[in-house]
């Protein structure tokens, strides 16, 4: 039976199987290898990326660099853009195997350069390592996705993915602020290392199984080359712009400027044609993935940041807060795939983005003075139920409007809009944070951050429509 499991080759119109046969689910045995490889994978990033998330600000702290922290949080995702559009490359080149293996080989490694870190500028160095790594990850991930299921079967496996991480989401991140309390922050990066070693080296393993195996294309068939100094460029472009609104001294005011001229030159390149003016179909989808993304990213930046400086919320509650958000991201996944798998995906995307905005406006009711800081804590669970029905939406909506063959192109594309709009966002987030703190206003420092996200939410939910499936494939 596995080997009518093989990954549809790189050009090749579909999976190899089109339609599973009746009653076939995804544990079935056509599809149980590469669903306990998704399983893998996800358990394992999920239980790293959301215990490292909330000791963030308190390694930062430690190590005398707070305004430099929208510098740590930023280079996650400005290597992450990088790893995309090398990631996409390589799955519709070779298949998603490699990539996914490298992947989360790296981010091991990475771990271990974070423990020992002596500076700010080590802890961000690998945290750019980690986004190199996350990136290749993710776009494998949503690669195999279409190469290995039909359609009916795709909002299935993504929900399970965000399944997966539940069980770190109720683990990781209370646990990893215990760890901080009682020992340390370093404590947390080599425990994480530690006990992700065996599980990385089961998901290499598991991977070189010949489910995962594609046929490599005839030379004239292979896809063209990404532009990978065009995406080493944009990547740069994206660190000098975290560093420079940590800021307002003339140096990094230069490096801000460097950073979004070097974005504003060679991102567009990277993208599909149209994505700027929202171009339906994919363009559109790209670029929801990047407003979504970013006004998500950056809530979940600055919530914790918040939660430090009043210095009456425990480090375990700021990691519950994490886990409340999973959870209910990983609930509301599962929403859409099940008792909403019939909706137009463009309505659960404008849904979502709703319920996204209401979280922001949350978050600034949290931060008034006559408010507990723990209704900003809840804000992030609120973002999470809406990026539960938002997100896995625009990843099946990419996936029908990608060309034939070219859906680790349209993978690359969600990857690489998603980090410019965690970048972006965080960016202009961080520069309103840093103004108000040059004006010695630092209690409505966090407030115009939350405000300024609503924003983003409520574009999303107008532009919904551009990405509308038209044929309705999601629904089959």
């Amino acid at each position: 039976m596995t080997d009518q499991l093989k990954l549809t080759t790189p050009g090749a119109p579909g999976p190899v199987e089109a339609e599973p046969a009746s009653g076939e689910g995804l544990f079935s045995g056509r599809y149980a290898p590469v669903t306990a490889g998704f399983a893998v994978v996800m358990f394992l990033t999920g239980f790293a990326a959301l215990a490292v998330m909330p000791i963030l600000p308190t390694a930062a702290r430690d190590l005398d660099g707070v305004s430099l922290y929208p510098l740590v949080a930023g280079c996650f995702v400005a290597a992450s853009l990088l790893g995309g559009v090398m990631g996409g490359y390589w799955a519709d080149r070779a298949g998603a195997r490699r990539p996914l293996a490298a992947g989360v080989v790296l981010s091991v490694v990475t771990l271990l350069i974070s423990a020992t870190s002596g500076s700010i500028w080590q802890l961000a160095a690998g945290r750019f390592l980690d986004g190199l790594a996350g990136g290749m990850v993710a776009v494998a991930v949503n690669t195999a996705v279409a190469q290995a299921y039909p359609t009916r079967l795709r909002a299935r496996v993504l929900a399970l993915m965000s399944t997966c991480w539940l069980v770190p989401s109720l683990v990781g991140p209370p646990l990893a602020g215990l760890v901080v309390t009682w020992w340390s922050w370093r404590a947390v990066f080599f425990g994480l290392a530690a006990l992700t070693v065996l599980p990385a080296v089961a998901v290499v393993v598991l991977l070189r199984g010949r489910a995962w195996r594609a046929t490599p294309l005839p030379a004239e068939d292979r896809p063209p080359r990404p532009a990978l100094t065009v995406a080493l460029a944009v990547s740069l472009g994206a660190a000098l712009g975290q560093y420079g609104v940590s800021g307002w001294d003339p140096r990094r005011m230069l490096c801000a400027a460097v950073g979004v001229a070097l974005m504003v030159v060679f991102a567009a390149r990277l993208l599909p044609p149209g994505t700027w003016r929202a171009g339906r179909g994919l363009p559109a989808t790209a670029l929801l993935r990047g407003l979504s993304s970013g006004a998500f990213f950056t809530l979940e930046a600055f919530v914790p940041l918040f939660l430090l400086s009043d210095g009456s919320v425990p480090t375990v509650v700021t990691g519950l807060a994490f886990t409340g958000a999973a959870v209910a991201w990983a609930a509301s996944s599962w929403v859409q795939a099940h008792p909403l798998e019939h909706w137009p995906r463009h309505r659960l995307v404008a849904t979502g983005a709703v319920v996204m905005a209401l979280a922001a406006a949350l978050a600034v009711v949290g931060t008034l003075p006559a408010t507990h800081p723990y209704i900003a804590a809840s804000s992030m669970v609120v973002a999470a139920l809406g990026m539960g029905l938002l997100a896995p939406s625009v990843t099946l909506l990419s996936l029908i409007h990608s060309p034939a063959g070219r859906q680790g192109y349209a993978s690359s594309a969600l990857q690489t809009t998603q980090n410019l709009g965690q970048v972006t966002v965080l960016g202009l987030g961080s520069a309103l944070f840093n103004g108000f703190l040059a004006a010695d206003a630092e209690g409505a420092a966090y407030g115009a951050v939350f405000g300024m996200l609503i924003v983003p939410s409520l574009l999303i939910a107008v532009l919904a429509t551009r990405a509308r499936d038209d044929e309705g494939l999601s629904a089959k």
